[in-house]
C-alpha cells in the first residue's frame, strides 16, 4: 500500500534514511512505514547512483536496525542540540 506524503513529510523521511543512526524503527514510529516502504521511497525520490551509494552504506550497519545495536537504551545526543520533542522544535 502506498501512503501519500507531502513533500515536507518525504524530505524528512529521505533525511532520516540518510543519518547513520537514526534507525528504520525510527521512521517507521514517526511515518507509519516499514523498512522496505523506506527502500522505495528512496529508490523512487533519489538519483539512482544516490540511491545505490545509500544502499551499499546502510547493508548491514547495526546502527540503522535497533535490534543490531549495542546500547539500546541510550543514544547519542551533541550537547549542542536543542531539545526536540515530537519532531518540533521547543521554543524557550
Amino acid at each position: 500500500m502506498i501512503k501519500e506524503f507531502t513533500e515536507r513529510e518525504l524530505d524528512r523521511i529521505i533525511e532520516m534514511a540518510w543519518e547513520d543512526r537514526t534507525p528504520f524503527e525510527a521512521i517507521t514510529f514517526q511515518f507509519g512505514i516499514s523498512e522496505q516502504e523506506t527502500i522505495e521511497i528512496m529508490r523512487r525520490e533519489m538519483k539512482p547512483s544516490s540511491f545505490r551509494m545509500w544502499r551499499k552504506r546502510v547493508q548491514g550497519r547495526s546502527t540503522k536496525h535497533r535490534k543490531l545495536r549495542e546500547n539500546v537504551s541510550g543514544r547519542f545526543k551533541c550537547s549542542r542540540q536543542k531539545n526536540i520533542s515530537g519532531n518540533k522544535i521547543s521554543k524557550r
